[in-house]
């Protein structure tokens, strides 16, 4: 963990963290633990007999491991979980408001160029959020 954001995830969750994989892209979901208390709760409002919301309870619930951070700021990521995400020695920790994502460096650098290649959405194809988005 990047050394700027140790002392506040120490005071904010004593730096415990689930981590899970990501349903959309090949890349983990790594949250602070109170943060991912609200996800759990989201969860638990899904329902076990429809199949689609059960299926992404059993994955994301089914993968979800907590994890510490040592003394070093380092988090031991399960191999399961590592294998699903296809991390090697060089991973991306990329913030994402209440999470973080982890990648595979060359991944990540893939899913980069994707998404600059795609572009964004003009005209009628916009979303109502992006509509009104601005920087």
């Amino acid at each position: 963990m990047p050394t700027r954001y140790r002392d506040g995830l120490i005071e904010s969750c004593q730096g415990q963290f689930v981590c899970t994989i990501d349903l959309q892209s090949p890349c983990l979901l790594l949250y602070p633990l109170n943060e991912w208390l609200v996800i759990e709760k989201k969860l638990s409002t899904l329902s076990s007999t429809n199949d689609v919301e059960r299926r992404v309870q059993r994955l994301i619930l089914g993968h979800a491991t907590e994890t510490e951070l040592d003394k070093g700021g380092r988090l031991l990521i399960a191999p399961t979980l590592r294998k699903h995400a296809k991390l090697q020695k060089k991973v991306m920790l990329v913030g994402q408001f209440n999470k973080f994502e982890l990648w595979d460096e060359d991944m990540w650098q893939q899913q980069v160029e994707a998404d600059l290649l795609e572009g964004l959405p003009t005209g009628d194809q916009l979303t109502e959020s992006l509509k009104g988005f601005s920087l």
